[in-house]
């Protein structure tokens, strides 16, 4: 795989695993199968390992979970709630016990784990302060959750008071519902005429997230405990121990966790769960292996989104087969038609299941994004019968097709090349497995996307402001772009209030109380509107990433427009391959050629030179890629975005970021590490780098002040030195750093 192929598929895969994110766990209402989803996350981070570069800021692999969801009070976790890895074969369990022995620096020998069934529910963290339950929250995006805690309260299995507990005590465990309970809990909806749940999971979820807690409380939900967050003194000294100790404080702790010694102690007590796995009564995706000792645990640490001890060991996916009754085309915000299918219903493993994710064209048509046949070369037409692929309770895939079983006039799918909701071209750039309207803001999908992106919690989180609101005004033409929301108020003066008071659920406080909401939002921290604006690739961490480095909105827009002059926005060459790219489109080639930057530089260098360094010295931070570095000059360079930028940030008030320390020896320098660490990984090197003060980039450059180069170092060291960079060793970063 060369390069811009990465650099393409990496893209489409972290647009395809952000929106399953979000579906997943804000929504309740999954798009794609937990195989789909693994099969995604683990393609993107085989690109990030193969390719390190691009394992940049906005990558899935480094968030948890998703944003918290409207309606609910949010609670910042005192101790992050994160995310396991996975494994899916044998050999992954012992790849994870030879790296941790790695790590440690273990010889043979046995080293205790526990294997537990991972319960396919709810995350939960309750907080206990002297024995009293003082509030329950969801995991949310890790970081902030949804206070559902007079909820919790009903549930039987959370005690609301414990008995000879540490002072602080936070208990984290999984919300479910047994199978008996939800096929009684199914019975009476479909008695009242409601909407019967699609699985266990997803009705635990959506009965814990009720507004009114005595629907919560008519909902016969179970927990399980087998984690904690913050406590103020040791539950034990081993992860067995202190699962014993939470059962004897009161909670259920799952009677099939196991203490093991070996990895085929492990892989047995596997296999033994998933031949029980049927007749448990409750919904289970695999077994969690963890680190028995809780000091190694804790030498172990986290990466960015995972605990380095713990791992899940996921079960094989299950099979059906069905007919596929349509192909839909939907638009989502960064203009990307994702196809899904319509199916006759069919029950997968106690799931009835009725759409799925068909990826891209080409998947459709049965090829791969390198060309290559899947599926045997089998096409997917409408009216096919197709097996679907599902692991868990949410929309699954296709994996292959009856083509003895497919109907004498059924015709090859003809993937749209405009789109259907403004007529725009969709164009398909070289080397990108998605088709994309060109609209932009004047799409109405993808205006609405937008929006909805920029009220979202992780963005500007305006109370009374949520997706449905701003599609309805929308649609009334009240809001267009971001900024209309700011001047709402003072087009909606006193003579017109009526126009929103009469709407139906809303009056006289509640659109005073929004106009306010508003207000208050216009105070925004610098890393919070990078990610509101909803630029493709650029993440919550990618925004981070950018605030922290530049620290204002101002020195970050400079940079920008410095790395792409005004010149260069229209120059005659790039417009020229621009056209050469598209005729070769229209004439069903593959254009092999593409406006780069490097393309446009070479045909004007003089001109270019100036927005050269500047490129080079954006995608040196360390965190911003070029795919990150490309969306940002880009959409900065479109005349109607950039307007309607400038037109957002003239309503608002941009905090700074939180400025670096200063009080430290590495305080303010740039420093690069290269070649290998051996008494501390990268991440951590990193980590203790920008905790003094320090900026870590990625490249040597005139601005870097230190090189930290271990066993192997190369070009870099070599750079170092032309430049006369100064070059120390671990043990002089260690001495310099104070690490221990």
């Amino acid at each position: 795989m060369s390069f811009d192929q990465a650099q393409a598929e990496a893209a489409a895969l972290r647009d395809h695993v952000s929106a399953a994110n979000t579906a997943y766990h804000t929504e309740d209402a999954p798009q794609m199968s937990d195989a789909d989803y693994d099969a995604a996350k683990r393609r993107l981070m085989q690109i990030e390992a193969q390719f390190p570069e691009l394992a940049r800021a906005d990558s899935p692999t480094q968030k948890i979970g998703a944003a918290p969801a409207e309606g609910f009070g949010k609670i910042r976790h005192e101790q992050r709630m994160m995310s396991l890895g996975n494994a899916f074969a044998d050999e992954d369990v012992a790849d994870f016990i030879r790296g941790i022995r790695k790590y440690l620096g273990l010889s043979d020998g046995d080293l205790p784990m526990t294997a537990e069934p991972k319960i396919d529910g709810l995350s939960l963290s309750l907080r206990y302060e002297n024995g009293v339950l003082i509030y329950a929250a969801t995991r949310g995006d890790g970081e902030v959750g949804e206070n559902v805690t007079e909820n919790a309260r009903t549930i039987s299995d959370i005690p609301t008071r414990l008995t000879n507990a540490p002072d602080i005590l936070e208990v984290r465990g999984e919300v479910y519902m047994s199978h008996s309970d939800f096929a009684d809990l199914n019975a009476a909806q479909e008695a009242r005429g409601d909407k019967r749940f699609a699985n266990p999971r997803n009705a635990a979820a959506g009965s814990l997230r009720q507004l009114d807690a005595k629907v919560t409380q008519a909902r016969p939900l179970r927990f399980f405990a087998y984690a904690w967050g913050v406590v103020s003194q040791p539950l034990a000294e081993t992860q067995s121990g202190a699962i014993a100790r939470l059962a004897e404080l009161g909670f259920q702790t799952n009677p099939l966790t196991k203490r093991c010694t070996t990895v085929a102690e492990l892989i047995a007590h596997y296999h033994d769960i998933e031949h029980q796995r049927a007749d448990l009564g409750y919904d289970i995706d695999g077994v969690v292996y963890k680190v028995d000792d809780l000091a190694f645990q804790r030498r172990l640490g986290f990466r960015s989104t995972t605990p380095r001890w713990a791992i899940a060991h996921k079960f094989p996916a299950e099979l059906a087969w069905t007919r596929l009754d349509a192909i839909e085309i939907q638009v989502g915000r960064t203009g990307a038609l994702s196809p899904v299918a319509r199916l006759v219903p069919v029950t997968v493993g106690g799931v009835v299941v009725s759409n799925a994710t068909l990826h891209n064209e080409d998947y459709i048509a049965g090829r791969n994004s390198n060309g290559e046949d899947i599926r045997g070369g089998r096409d997917i037409r409408v009216g096919d019968w197709v097996q679907i692929y599902r692991a868990g309770d949410v929309i699954p895939k296709i994996a292959d097709v009856d083509v003895s079983r497919r109907p004498d006039d059924a015709q090859p799918f003809v993937f749209p090349t405009h789109c259907d909701q403004c007529g725009s071209e969709a164009i398909r750039e070289e080397g990108d497995a998605v088709r994309r309207c060109s609209g932009g803001l004047i799409c109405p999908a993808q205006a609405v996307e937008k929006l909805s992106h920029f009220v979202s919690r992780g963005a500007f989180d305006i109370d009374g402001l949520g997706a449905k609101q701003v599609e309805s005004f929308y649609e009334d033409g009240w809001i267009k772009e971001p900024a209309d929301i700011f001047t709402l108020r003072d087009r909606f003066g006193p003579g017109q209030l009526r126009q929103l008071k009469n709407r139906e659920g809303w009056g006289d406080k509640s659109a005073e109380k929004l106009f306010d909401a508003i207000d208050s939002a216009r105070k925004v921290p610098l890393a919070k509107l990078i990610f509101a604006l909803g630029l493709r690739h650029v993440g919550e961490v990618a925004s981070s990433d950018l605030a922290r480095h530049f620290g204002t909105w101002d020195v970050l827009i400079e940079a920008v427009d410095r790395a792409r002059p005004a010149e260069l926005r229209h120059t005659q060459a790039e417009a020229a391959v621009l056209r050469e790219r598209q005729a070769a489109q229209s004439a069903g080639r593959s254009a092999k050629i593409k406006p780069t930057r490097d393309h446009i530089w070479a045909q004007d260098p003089k001109v270019a030179l100036p927005a050269r360094a500047a490129w080079d010295d954006l995608v040196s931070i360390d965190g911003i890629g070029a795919v990150v570095a490309v969306s940002l000059v880009g959409s900065f360079a479109q005349e109607a975005e950039r307007a309607s930028i400038d037109r957002l940030v003239a309503q608002l008030d941009i905090q700074a970021a939180e400025k670096p320390k200063t009080d430290t020896a590495i305080a303010g320098k740039t420093i690069v590490f290269t070649g290998s660490l051996e008494k501390m990984t990268r991440a951590e090197a990193k980590a203790r780098a920008e905790e003094l003060g320090a900026k870590v980039a990625g490249s040597v450059s005139k601005k870097t002040d230190i090189l930290v180069a271990g066993p192997g170092a190369g070009s870099k060291a070599t750079k170092a030195a032309d430049l006369g960079i100064e070059v120390i060793d671990e043990d002089a970063w260690i001495a310099l750093a104070g690490a221990q």
